[in-house]
């Protein structure tokens, strides 16, 4: 992890390498489905056999679980230990994982156990990458472009998963090792750029690891999931096995060991799962739309696929082992119109809120779901593409909108913990979504599939018995085979092939008789499925359309404000924001409440703290997070005594007691660090007095403030303990900044201002009228351009704290005007530039009074 500070250009850096990762991370979690023929025939298995269908399932799903569980905990880590480094190992990980994928040399089940192994280990590669991106990007952009770099994060999110079923289809035929390969150079190439250009911005939270959470929740999730999986398959009679008690026992104890999880984040000191966050209406209602909005799109993968590779593409001339590869190339409209919508939707939504473009997302891809439903299972491909890019447009109009809404509402020092309850979200719904979409397929199918298959094959020369008995496999078997781009027919009958005329062997096994023997019952299956879809969509556009605006109590200084003010300019900050909840600032709290604010000494306010409400006996009473503007409110709270514990990391813990009989009560804290700074500000040799010097510490918050002496020494006490930024800035010179790792003990610092100047001036035409708004431009001995402004009525313009040295002057209305001026250590230089003047003018001297 590098240690140098981030520069200006640090977020693209940070955004370019989050986004690889996720891409990586995607594109493998669907890489699989289409290149899984060729990995079972290259290992020497038949994944269509009873024996292998737990291979075919975990290789499916086994990445997909593994994300799903850990991404919350490993979200957690991070805030805990640095989300960079957490991403850092997540990235090595992968890496190391994709090699020993790679170099796969075994043969029959040996190879399908060390595959389904390190596609496991992959997957916690995986989810340290997506628990830690969100968080990252959230750290390192500002808030009004969040949305810009969420909504590209999500486009890679997605959309790999889009590309992978492309990519796994044109590597897969020529070697299944490549499937694999394809990540080693990419994951080399960001683990090490990741560890020498990303840095930790984001606040550190110190806190115990919640073994018993992270124990209930991940086997809760994981059995409950492999219940969900195992219930597509046969059992006894029965088509499905939801009533198998293994199923049933799976789905029943994973719900109850998440109940037990529940109980047990109410009650520890460092929840994994903050359900305090579920208080945040933008929250829950945007991971409720992510989760329906998941669930539809990753069910749509699997109905797209059963049905290009099973019916559609052999009715058009497709061999059954060319149709995974064709597959994936027909639904390429679907990327495409993910990948045009998604940035720009972030992009506009961090101007005109997040709220229509979600809601509109999800109605027009349920639009596109119904559109689905009433094309013919034979349809026209162009159609077909048509519908495929609204559904992909909708999804992407959605995607990251919803994501920055999500990130944006959360407390800082809550980011990873928030992300990774996200992606869980998300990565559950795509392993719910197998047992939902092909549940619906098969209850669909069983309905009519075995009657027309029994009179098609009796129909065809295969004798009544083997047909009774091929028609009363269970639907499944279908599915799989069309699933996987083997032959069905081929594979259900087998040796029976032998006994039937080479003749009706051959139009059984063609490419017309599958297809258009399974389109009527398959038709049934796709209305359910697709209206499944079409109703989590319409649930989930609700969702979002409520999900609202999260209030802040108040609007914090910016640092920009913070530094135009010590250097004597007028700042205009706008009318003031009352508190979260509050009309104004004279109002009374509600009855049965305490609210207020968490401010530092110097009146800025401290997002990401905690307040507490104890009874007199020291029982709990009422917990909240502090917003983002320093804001907290607790209500329902009977008439008598209570305490106030106000925390936030780095400050000392401030206590105070309130007194509720039928009112409420407003109390604000002033938290103060156990640090301290001390130190000297000089120029040149020369200790500097009057210099003003600011700490702000690692979120960009002021929390300290002070003028040097006549000495030149300053002090800072009550700073938080970590990581500072000092400033000094002087009238005159031009501001320096340092960091500083403040401790306890206290830390020594010395600053050094370089002297600088000023420039003023009048700008008139060839006839000596002065002229407004010109164009005024400075530019240094190397040519680079180092300031502009533009004259006022008057025709004059002033560019105040320019570093001493030669510059060029110019301006240009018709004709140009040009001059060159030396700025001194100190005062204002004063320039004419009068069109039509080219050439030196004369040298100002200083203006009076400076």
């Amino acid at each position: 992890m590098s240690t140098e500070q981030p520069g200006p250009g640090y977020k693209w850096i940070a955004l370019s390498n989050t986004t690889l990762g996720m891409l990586m991370a995607t594109i493998n979690s669907s890489i699989v489905l289409i290149a899984l023929p060729d990995i079972f025939r290259g290992i020497g298995i038949d994944p269509l056999e009873s024996s292998n269908t737990g291979y075919l399932l975990w290789m499916i799903m086994g990445f997909l679980v593994v994300t799903a569980v850990l991404v919350v905990g490993f979200g957690r880590l991070g805030d805990m230990f640095g989300r960079v480094r957490m991403y850092n190992i997540g990235f090595a990980v992968f890496t190391v994982s994709s090699i020993l994928l790679a170099v796969t040399w075994q043969q029959g089940d040996a190879a399908a156990i060390w595959l389904i192994s390190w596609r496991i280990v992959q997957g916690i590669g995986g989810a340290f990458l997506m628990a830690n991106s969100s968080a990252i990007l959230t750290d390192a952009f500002p808030h009004n472009q969040r949305g810009l770099a969420l909504g590209i994060n999500g486009v890679a999110a997605i959309a790999g998963s889009f590309l992978g079923l492309v990519v796994g289809g044109l590597l897969g035929p020529v070697n299944w090792h490549l499937v694999f390969v394809v990540s080693v150079p990419f994951g080399l190439f960001g683990t090490f750029w990741a560890y020498f250009k990303l840095h930790d911005n984001g606040r550190r939270v110190r806190a115990r690891m919640d073994w018993w959470g992270n124990l209930t929740f991940a086997v809760g999730l994981i059995v409950l999931l492999i219940g969900i999986t195992y219930g597509i398959q046969p059992y006894g009679d029965s088509v499905m096995g939801w009533g198998s008690p293994m199923v049933l026992a799976c789905i029943i104890g994973g719900i109850a060991l998440l109940v037990v999880f529940g109980i047990i984040e109410t009650r520890v000191q460092s929840p994994l799962f903050e359900l305090s966050l579920f208080r945040n209406r933008a929250f829950t209602l945007g991971n409720l739309a992510n989760l329906l909005s998941s669930l539809g799109r990753g069910g749509l993968q699997f109905v797209l696929i059963i049905w290009l590779q099973g019916i559609w593409l052999p009715q058009h001339g497709y061999s059954f082992e060319e149709t995974p590869l064709w597959a994936g190339i027909y639904m390429l409209p679907l990327t495409v119109g993910f990948l045009a919508a998604a940035p720009v939707s972030g992009v506009l939504s961090d101007r005109w809120g997040a709220k229509w473009f979600t809601t509109g997302g999800m109605v027009l891809t349920a639009a596109s779901f119904v559109l689905l439903e009433v094309l013919p299972v034979d349809f026209d491909y162009w159609a077909f593409a048509a519908i495929l890019l609204v559904n992909g447009i909708g999804m992407g109009l959605f995607s990251s909108p919803n994501r920055a809404e999500i990130m944006n509402s959360l407390p800082v020092n809550s980011r990873g913990a928030g992300a990774g309850m996200t992606a869980t979200f998300q990565n559950s719904a795509m392993v719910l979504s197998i047992g939902f979409f092909f549940s619906l397929m098969i209850a669909g199918l069983s309905t009519n599939l075995p009657s027309v298959m029994n009179s098609g094959l009796v129909q065809n020369g295969v004798p009544a018995a083997d047909a009774a008995r091929i028609a009363g496999l269970p639907p499944v078997g279908v599915l799989f085979a069309a699933f996987l781009g083997y032959n069905p027919i081929q594979e259900l009958l087998g040796g029976v092939l032998q006994n039937i005329p080479p003749a009706q062997a051959e139009f059984l096994t063609g490419r017309s008789f599958f297809p258009n023997l399974i389109s009527g019952p398959f038709a049934e299956g796709l209305t359910a499925a697709f209206w499944f879809a079409v109703a989590a969509c319409v649930v989930g556009a609700v969702a979002s359309l409520f999900t609202g605006r999260r209030q802040v109590a108040g609007v914090p200084e910016t640092v920009g404000a913070e530094l135009a003010a010590e250097g004597g300019e007028l700042v205009d900050t706008g009318e003031p924001t009352p508190p979260a909840g509050f009309a104004a600032a004279d109002d009374i709290p509600p009855a049965g409440s305490v609210s207020g604010a968490l401010r530092t000494a110097h009146g800025t306010a401290i997002p990401g703290g905690v307040v507490t409400v104890t009874a007199p006996d020291g029982t709990q009473v009422g917990r909240t997070e502090v917003d983002r503007g320093g804001g907290y409110a607790l209500g329902g709270l009977p008439s008598g005594d209570y305490l106030v514990v106000a925390t936030a990391p780095g400050f000392r813990p401030e206590v105070a007691t309130v007194h509720l009989n039928g009112t409420g009560r407003a109390h604000d804290f002033d938290l103060r660090g156990d640090g301290a700074v001390r130190g000297l500000v000089r120029t040149g040799d020369r200790p500097t007095p009057g210099v003003a010097v600011l700490a702000l510490d690692a979120t960009g918050r002021l929390v300290g403030r002070t003028v040097t002496t006549e000495d030149g020494r300053f002090r800072l006490a009550d700073i938080p303990v970590g990581t500072t930024t000092l400033t000094a800035t002087l009238a005159g010179h031009e501001p320096t900044a340092t960091t500083v790792s403040v401790t306890p003990e206290g830390a020594v610092v010395e600053l050094v201002l370089a002297a600088g100047g000023a420039l003023a001036g009048t700008v008139s035409g060839p006839d000596g009228r002065v002229l407004a708004a010109a164009l005024v431009t400075v530019l240094d001995g190397a040519g680079e351009v180092v300031a502009t402004t533009t004259s006022g009525p008057d025709g004059r313009f002033a560019i105040p704290r320019v570093a001493p040295g030669p510059y060029t002057v110019t301006t240009s209305v018709h004709v140009p005007a040009v001059a060159s001026v030396d700025v001194g250590g100190s005062g204002t230089q004063s320039v004419e530039l009068r069109l039509g003047a080219v050439g030196p003018a004369p040298r100002g001297l200083p203006v009076a009074g400076d």
